[in-house]
């Protein structure tokens, strides 16, 4: 079978080097300094751990396993209502080939909400750290399957010097090693990247092996009220559901009815 996790990260590894042809580094790097002391940050772990749901509402267009959810859809006519019925946080697809999105779509909506904003995207090199503080994110994912250790610890102090949170992603029990590094929030993914099967016992499965000290967040598959509650007894405080809102045809008013149903 395919590795589809890695089919992306090769093409990240492309896709960055050709942003950094357009924008070179020393260049993007001195924009985001004219920024530093101009724009204020977000914070999302406290966000969650404020809040007596902890939904991170997706905006995801396309995914590489259902192709496109819905494809005409602007972030315009979402993520300002996730924000207004009761979404803790916003996560923001920015990977174009692979999920349908744009680093303009946070751009856009910086302006449009105060509720944070995690750049979702498969991050592998620091330059795109930057790029997430000069669109206007409050965050950004790190997941432990495209990265070493020590990458990870690099990265995550890169985006700290920047004022950015870090959701660092695990799926199995060999990554739990990574739960140990400076991460604000550590998340549980449902789905698994190599085959995207998801799964979501596999946040239950791994919640008592986590660290107590650190807010956990479950990633994919949730998609019944009933199960945030559940998530909730077994330590997790966000929740970060896309496909369930965005399959609908109002993505926002989905999130209301949920939230009013936990």
């Amino acid at each position: 079978m395919k590795d589809i996790l890695e089919e992306i990260v090769a093409w990240k590894r492309i896709e960055v080097a050709q942003q950094k042809e357009l924008l070179p580094p020393r260049q993007l790097y001195a924009k985001v300094e004219n920024l530093m002391t101009s724009l204020s940050r977000r914070s999302m772990r406290q966000s969650l751990a404020d809040s007596p749901y902890g939904i991170i509402a997706e905006f995801k267009r396309k995914s590489p396993s259902k192709g496109w959810i819905h494809p005409d859809i602007e972030p315009e006519d979402v993520v300002p209502l996730y924000a207004s019925n009761g979404a803790s946080a916003l996560s923001i697809l920015t990977d174009e080939k692979y999920f349908g999105g744009q680093a303009a779509f946070i751009e856009r909506m910086r302006p449009l909400t105060d509720t944070p904003i995690l750049r979702k995207d498969f991050i592998i090199d620091e330059y795109q750290i930057f790029q997430a503080r000069l669109i206007g994110a409050d965050a950004i994912l790190l997941i432990a399957a495209d990265l070493s250790q020590e990458e990870c610890k690099s990265m995550t102090a890169v985006a700290h010097e920047l004022g950015l949170e870090v959701l660092l992603e695990m799926h199995s029990e060999e990554e739990l090693a990574y739960a140990e590094l400076d991460a604000d929030m550590i998340g549980i993914n449902n789905r698994n990247l190599g085959t995207f099967h998801t799964n979501v016992e596999n946040s239950f499965r791994l919640a008592e092996l986590l660290p107590k000290d650190k807010l956990k967040v479950s990633e994919s598959g949730i998609s019944n009220p009933d199960t945030i509650r559940q998530l909730r007894q077994a330590g997790f405080q966000g929740f970060l559901i896309g496909e369930t809102f965005m399959k609908e045809k109002d993505p926002g008013l989905a999130l209301k009815n949920f939230i009013e149903a936990i």
